[in-house]
């Protein structure tokens, strides 16, 4: 019987996991590098080894509705996309009014995670950890890994001809903390991520010229959606998701494009993606068509070489007196107090089922908890992950054969690359993903019986936004607080730019929408009708 849980790391999956260990009765110890919680929204000025880093001007990419702790709304008058100083202090708030502070053990490094000799028939792990030069081995019957994959950057110099003659100065984006120091410089960003546009649009108002370039281009969305809504409460809802599943994949594509092209045209930009049909997750920055049009943004093609104080792009141009290359090419999977082989289990690629469980563990006791990436939030993706991993560790729920979960992870690789196209990332769609958890332990919601029993909120669960309250509705771990919420999360939406009332607030209509678009296509027939 599984009891004592170890979790590596204090971030959100963290924080989530020591919690839903707590809700199935088990005794969870949490282990933190660092001396506070928040993983990688903690902002420091400084990088630290074996940590995820951010820039001081980050605001979040998802609403504060679609990336709260799904029986934990933040309160009504944050802002729907934070700084990251506001949400660490929403997290820090969660810690302590969850009482979860107690579990974790701070300052203290995960140095070795190894199957016991008796692994065979206790599945049990000895982790040794350290802390003030002392180290220490405890046996834990379960490890739920929640480091992250923000910590150790991709940096592809040898893809770079030249460089290591470049005289000026480079560095990754993970480096990067701020605009002080490149007044008046030439910069140039490889990369075309998140990262990369907003350390682009940031130095684009004090450097003297920034030059993005990238390989394959990217739709780039702005945060504010149709009729001046946050994008992913219109975007990431049930009757999309349906409909971008059940039309013919031609329809679907074209609808896609159309709608990433809507707000600009790429193609003018210079931003338009290789492939635009792949759901890869798109750039979320609000300013960069505006920098290009003002000319303080030039986008490129990929660097072919590096002179001494130039880059000559695949297309022949040149870009000289470089002073600053910040590299915003991301990060690769390590965890380096685990055996690699137990993630990579083959082709020395992430293999995991559902991307928490590895297939080939003789005992299903280890769980990666926030490593799968989809245009959902991470928090209410981890909390669902924990939720279902804590109820296999203590056999509530069991998972398939080997060779099951083998043929699971082939399918979903295929429609990956249908979808996603080839990345390193464990991407996938956000709604049909939760779901899948959910139903794994009885959090999927009953659209079909809610419509019979509770019409007013079946329509806001399946029209409205998919937001982390649906999946604490029902089943185990049910919060009684998930229906108001899911009714009053418009309220909670619009609250903080009602800073002059003008009138009612107004929210988004997509039922009565959706009825206009049918009866439209009805009166037309009628029309015509009348004439014959």
């Amino acid at each position: 019987m599984v009891k004592r849980v170890a979790i590596i790391g204090a971030g959100v999956s963290g924080l989530a996991s020591i919690r839903c260990c707590l809700e199935e009765g088990l005794e969870p110890t949490c282990f933190e590098r660092s001396n506070d919680v928040g993983g990688l929204w903690q902002f420091s000025d400084h990088t630290e080894e074996g940590r995820a880093s951010i820039y001081q001007s980050v605001f979040t990419n998802s609403s504060k509705e679609m990336m709260c702790f799904p029986d934990f709304p933040y309160p009504e008058d944050y802002p729907s996309y934070m700084h990251q100083s506001k949400l660490q202090e929403y997290i820090k708030t969660f810690a302590l009014k969850k009482n979860l502070l107690r579990y974790i053990q701070f300052e203290t490094l995960v140095s070795s995670i190894k199957k016991c000799p008796s692994f065979l028939v206790t599945g049990q792990w000895e982790i040794v950890s350290e802390k003030d030069g002392k180290q220490e081995s405890a046996i834990f019957d379960a490890v739920m890994i929640c480091s992250g994959h923000h910590v150790y950057p991709n940096l592809p110099t040898d893809s770079f001809p030249g460089l290591d003659q470049f005289q000026g100065r480079y560095l990754h984006s993970r480096d990067y903390k701020g605009p002080g120091g490149f007044q008046g410089k030439r910069v140039l960003v490889i990369g075309l991520g998140n990262s990369g546009c907003d350390i682009a649009v940031e130095l684009s108002r004090l450097a003297a010229q920034v030059i993005i370039s990238t390989r394959s281009g990217s739709w780039v969305m702005s945060r504010v959606w149709d009729d001046g809504y946050p994008w992913d409460m219109v975007y990431v809802t049930r009757f999309a998701s349906f409909l971008r599943n059940a039309l013919p994949s031609f329809v679907s594509d074209w609808l896609y494009v159309k709608k990433m092209n809507t707000w600009f045209k790429h193609e003018n930009y210079g931003l338009m993606p290789l492939n635009g049909t792949l759901r890869k997750e798109p750039v979320f920055n609000d300013e960069l068509p505006s920098r290009i049009l003002c000319g303080t943004v030039s986008i490129k093609p990929s660097v072919k070489e590096f002179t001494e104080t130039s880059a000559i792009f695949e297309n022949g141009t040149m870009f000289e007196a470089i002073d600053f290359v910040i590299f915003a090419t991301g990060y690769g999977y390590a965890y380096p107090f685990l055996d690699d082989s137990i993630i990579k289990s083959r082709n020395n690629e992430v293999t995991l089922y559902k991307g928490i469980f590895p297939p080939l563990m003789e005992k299903p006791t280890l769980a990666v908890i926030g490593l799968v990436q989809s245009l959902g939030a991470a928090i209410p993706t981890a909390d669902l992950q924990a939720r279902w991993a804590v109820k296999v560790f203590s056999n509530s729920c069991t998972l398939p054969t080997t060779n099951e979960m083998m043929d699971d992870i082939d399918e979903k690789m295929g429609k990956k690359l249908k979808w996603f196209g080839q990345s390193q990332t464990l991407q996938t769609d956000y709604i049909t993903y939760m779901d899948e958890l959910g139903s794994f332990i009885g959090a999927k919601p009953n659209i079909p019986r809610l419509f019979l029993t509770d019409p007013q909120l079946a329509l806001e669960v399946y029209f409205g936004p998919c937001s982390p309250y649906q999946f604490r509705l029902m089943g185990p771990g049910k919060w009684d607080g998930a229906r108001n919420a899911i009714l009053t999360q418009w309220d909670r939406t619009v609250k903080p730019t009602r800073t002059r009332a003008v009138g009612e607030a107004k929210r988004p209509q997509p039922f009565y929408n959706l009825l206009k678009m049918l009866l439209l296509p009805v009166l037309v027939l009628a029309v015509l009708l009348t004439f014959y």
